[in-house]
C-alpha cells in the first residue's frame, strides 16, 4: 500500500494518526542522508544506549512490517546535559531511585562509562527542540554560602543565585585598579569677608590646578554700614547683628580642621571711626581676628577671585566690584606672556568711596524715580572723572571678543537672575552669565519701571535688597558710559575666592596636585560649587 509522507518544510497539514511503520521503512534513506549532512555516524544515537528504554503504555512503539528486518529503537533528540547524563539516569531508574540523584554533580556525570573508543563529543547531540530533562519546576534559589572543595577534590557547586555571582569590579583591587581619589582633609582653607552689606564666609579645598571645592559656606545681610554716611560711626543695631552672624561663622571654623585662614573687613571698618573698637569687640565675643585691608588690597583680590572668567582671547579687560560702601574697579590688560596671576596684569585700579548702601541713603532708595536715578549716575560719573586712566582705544581692539566687562557684585548677579526669569536665584545659572549691551540696559530700564513692592516681590530681589538695587544700577550705568563694551561677564564671586586662590597658591597646593596627577592619581573636573549668594 502507498502512503504518502509528509515533508517537514511544505507547511502542509501532516495526516492524522502519524506515521505509518511502512513510511518508517521507506523515509529510512531520508535520514540517513540528515544524519550524513550534519557529519554525525549514523548509529551513533544506538551507540549511546545502555539499556533498553521504557515506552509509555499509551504510545506503543509501531513495529516493522518485514519480518526478517531487525527492530530498530526509536530515536530520541537529548540536549547535552541529557546525552551526558543518560547512562547515570538509566542506572538510576534500574536502581529505583530518582533521575536527577544521578547527575547532581558535575563529577558524578563525568565518571559515566561509555562505549569504547567512543569520544565525548560523540556522546553529545545537538538539542534541536529545545527541550532537556523533563522535572518539576525548580524553587526559587536561596542565597547560602559557598561549599568550599574538599581535601579530595571532589569540590561541591556553590548554589548562589547566579544574579549574585558576578564578577568583581576591576576598578575595585588588584595592581591594575584605578586609585582612589586623593582626598585633602588637612588642606581646608577659609576667608572671611565682612562688608558694609554682608557677612559671608567660604570654606574650600584645593582640586585642579587654578580651582577649589566649597565645603561650607555662610553669607547674611548685616548692612554694618548702616547710617554711617551720616555719622561715621557704626550703629549699636549694625554691630549687634554683625558679631551674631561672626559667632555663626566661628562655630563653622571651629568644627573643622583650617589648614590657613584670613578673615578680613572692607570700607565699613575701614572708614568708621569705631571700627577699631568694633574689632576688638569681635575678638573678645567670638574669638576671630579680622583684619582691615586696604583699598588696593581689595581690588587685587576681586581680580583674583574672578580670574578664571577672563577668556584667552581678552586682551583688555574693565573688572569692578559694586559694594555696599565702595566701588573697586581694575583695568587689565594682558599682552603674551600671560601670568598665572590676573592680578599680576592690572595696569590702574580705583577705589570710589560709594556703595550701593551709601548711594541709597543719600539719595533714597524707596522710591526711585527716573531724575533720582539720573542724578545717581551723575554723582558716580563725577568720581570716575576724577580717575586718571586712559581709555581703551578702538585701534588697539582687533575684535568684539578682545575686550569685556566683568561685574562682580549682588547688582550685577540680580540683573542676570531677573534676566533669566528665574523663580529663585540659582547661582550656578547666574555666575559666568554673558550679558550684551542691549540686555543690560533692558535689565535697568526693567527695574526702574518697578515699585518697591513690585521689586520686593522678585525672588531675585527680595525685600533685603529691594532698596538697593537701583542703586547698584546706577554705578553700573556710569562704568558703561566710561568703558563701553558690547558684552559684559557676571560673576557671582568676589573677595572670599580671591583670599582662597591667593593662599592656596601662596602654600603651592596646586603643584602637590598636579605631582599626585602625574604619580598616577586621576582627579575628576571639581570646579568652585555653588557658595552663598553674594
Amino acid at each position: 500500500m502507498d502512503i504518502e509522507v509528509m515533508d517537514p518544510d511544505s507547511g502542509g497539514k501532516p495526516p492524522e494518526g502519524g506515521v505509518s511503520a511502512a513510511s518508517r521503512h521507506e523515509a529510512k534513506s531520508s535520514r540517513r542522508g540528515k544524519a550524513k549532512r550534519r557529519g554525525k555516524r549514523r548509529d551513533a544515537a544506538a551507540n549511546l544506549r545502555l539499556g533498553k528504554a521504557v515506552e509509555p503504555a499509551s504510545a506503543p512503539r509501531p513495529q516493522n512490517t518485514k519480518p526478517d528486518a531487525p527492530v530498530r529503537k526509536r530515536k530520541r533528540r537529548r540536549s547535552k546535559s541529557s546525552a551526558a547524563g543518560a547512562p547515570q539516569a538509566v542506572a538510576a531508574a534500574a536502581a529505583g531511585q530518582p533521575a536527577d540523584a544521578a547527575v547532581s554533580s558535575p563529577q558524578a556525570a563525568g565518571t559515566g562509562s561509555a562505549p569504547a573508543g567512543k569520544s565525548p563529543r560523540h556522546r553529545r547531540k545537538k538539542n534541536r527542540g529545545g527541550r532537556g530533562l523533563q522535572g518539576r519546576p525548580l524553587a526559587p534559589a536561596k542565597a547560602v554560602p559557598s561549599v568550599a572543595k574538599s581535601p579530595n577534590g571532589a569540590g561541591a557547586v556553590s548554589v548562589m543565585p547566579a544574579r549574585e555571582q558576578r564578577p568583581r569590579d576591576p576598578d575595585a583591587s588588584g595592581p591594575g585598579a584605578r586609585p582612589e581619589r586623593p582626598q585633602f582633609v588637612d588642606d581646608l582653607y577659609a576667608a572671611l569677608d565682612l562688608g558694609t552689606n554682608n557677612c559671608r564666609l567660604l570654606i574650600a579645598q584645593p582640586t585642579r590646578p587654578g580651582q577649589f571645592r566649597v565645603v561650607d559656606a555662610f553669607s547674611r545681610i548685616v548692612r554694618l554700614g548702616e547710617g554711617l554716611g551720616t555719622s561715621r560711626r557704626l550703629s549699636q543695631d549694625a554691630m549687634d547683628r554683625a558679631v551674631e552672624a561672626l559667632r555663626i561663622c566661628a562655630a563653622k571654623l571651629a568644627n573643622r580642621p583650617i589648614r590657613r585662614k584670613r578673615l578680613i573687613a572692607t570700607e565699613a571698618c575701614r572708614s568708621a571711626e569705631n571700627g577699631e573698637e568694633f574689632l576688638a569687640r569681635v575678638t573678645a565675643e567670638t574669638g576671630l581676628e579680622l583684619e582691615i585691608i586696604n583699598r588696593e588690597t581689595e581690588a587685587r583680590l576681586a581680580v583674583s577671585g574672578c580670574s578664571s572668567l577672563v577668556g584667552r582671547e581678552a586682551r583688555s579687560v574693565v573688572l569692578f566690584d559694586i559694594g555696599g560702601g565702595s566701588s573697586e574697579i581694575a583695568v587689565i590688560r594682558i599682552d603674551d606672556n600671560r601670568s598665572s596671576r590676573l592680578a599680576n596684569h592690572i595696569t590702574h585700579w580705583t577705589s570710589l568711596p560709594v556703595g550701593v548702601v551709601t548711594l541709597s541713603e543719600r539719595h533714597g532708595g524707596r522710591d526711585v524715580t527716573p531724575d533720582v536715578f539720573a542724578a545717581m549716575v551723575a554723582e558716580v560719573e563725577g568720581m570716575l572723572a576724577a580717575f586718571d586712566c586712559p581709555p581703551v582705544r578702538p585701534e588697539h581692539r582687533h575684535g568684539a571678543e578682545d575686550f569685556h566687562l566683568i561685574g562682580t557684585s549682588g547688582t550685577v548677579t540680580t540683573l542676570a537672575g531677573v534676566h533669566l526669569d528665574l523663580p529663585r536665584y540659582d547661582r550656578r545659572k547666574v555666575d559666568g552669565l554673558w550679558l550684551s549691551d542691549e540686555e543690560v540696559t533692558a535689565m535697568q530700564a526693567k527695574l526702574l519701571s518697578w515699585d518697591f513692592a513690585g521689586r520686593a516681590s522678585n525672588p531675585c530681589i527680595g525685600p533685603d535688597r529691594a532698596d538697593l538695587v537701583l542703586a547698584g544700577c546706577a554705578i553700573l550705568e556710569a562704568i558703561r558710559r566710561r568703558w563701553p563694551s558690547p558684552r559684559m561677564r557676571v560673576a557671582d564671586r568676589g573677595l572670599r575666592e580671591g583670599l582662597l586662590t591667593d593662599m592656596m597658591a601662596d602654600d603651592g597646593v596646586w603643584r602637590r596636585v598636579r605631582s599626585r596627577h602625574h604619580g598616577g592619581h586621576r582627579h575628576s573636573d571639581w570646579s568652585d560649587e555653588a557658595g552663598a549668594r553674594r
